[in-house]
């Protein structure tokens, strides 16, 4: 699964920190997440989702391999 949430992040100005503890996460979950080695749950995904004001389908994307 590919995501967006490092360019999101700097749309946004955010940092892993920031977005870590606007969610209840730890700042390792999101580096996790950001390197594809973590699937978020739907709930995490949905956080983020509103945090960056997108749709979960505009932060991640199934690859041809999921």
């Amino acid at each position: 699964m590919q995501n967006t949430i490092k360019v999101e992040r700097a749309i946004k100005n955010i940092t892993q920190d920031e977005l870590a503890k606007q969610i209840g996460v730890s700042r390792q979950t999101i580096n996790s997440i950001e390197k594809g080695r973590y699937v978020p749950s739907t709930i995490l995904a949905l956080k983020m989702a509103k945090i960056f004001e997108k749709t979960v389908n505009e932060i991640f994307k199934l690859e041809d391999t999921d």
